[in-house]
């Protein structure tokens, strides 16, 4: 990734976590380093190790790389079994890359939430005083309409039955494939998307009353 940039003394950095608004931060970046002509960097963090992402955070995390290759970023950067403090490991990168720009969400989700907030605000200003913080707000008009969808995800699994496959919630030996199901709103049939890993693959089918839509087959895509 990344190309010889015009200005090496200015250096953006992308702090995104699981959500729609990573794609709208990622782009908002590479639109203000296209401007700058300097190095862009993508940051996720998380305190589990990649390994035991489920597969909506892996999803998540795939889609990203996808597009950090699209947009020719310097680096996207996964820090994995992360158990320090934010700030600090934002602060770490930060120093290693001679960032001079970070831009975060203004809402996010789960420990990037807490960025949001005046009081850890404040820590960062504090702990990174070399740079300048971009807050982006969330369009909550995407978020509402992704999350009015789906149901939240439930633990669930694929299991063969005759030429296809049914959607299960009891884990037992018949068992091929363990994922997350987002079942559709408004439905009493287990309609919607169950997305899984399989062979280092993010896969999803469609249900449709408890079977695997034989139409969709299964789209998979290669982690990087």
């Amino acid at each position: 990734m990344g190309k010889v940039k015009g200005r090496m003394d200015e250096s953006i950095l992308v702090c995104v976590y699981y959500g729609p608004n990573g794609e709208r931060l990622i782009r908002r970046g590479h639109k203000m380093a296209t401007i700058a002509d300097c190095p862009l960097y993508i940051l996720t963090i998380d305190p589990l190790p990649f390994d035991e992402f489920d597969a909506d955070k892996s999803e998540y995390v795939q889609n990203w790389k996808e597009l950090a290759e699209e947009l020719d970023v310097e680096d996207f950067i996964i820090m994995d079994n992360e158990k320090r403090p934010v700030a600090k490991v934002i602060k770490e990168i930060a120093h290693k890359h001679n960032i001079t720009q970070i831009i975060i969400g203004q809402t996010a989700q789960s420990r990037w939430e807490e960025i949001t907030k005046g009081s850890f605000l404040n820590v960062l200003l504090r702990e990174i005083t070399f740079v300048d913080f971009h807050v982006v707000s969330v369009d909550r008009a995407i978020k509402d309409e992704i999350d009015g969808m789906f149901e939240k995800g439930v633990r669930a699994y694929l299991v063969e039955e005759g030429d296809g496959f049914r959607i299960s919630f009891t884990l037992s030996k018949e068992a091929r494939f363990e994922g997350i199901f987002f079942k559709e709103i408004g439905t009493d049939f287990n309609n919607g998307i169950f997305k899984f890993m399989n062979n280092n693959k993010m896969c999803q089918v469609q249900i449709t009353d408890d079977r695997v839509t034989e139409a969709t087959q299964f789209v998979c895509k290669v982690e990087q």
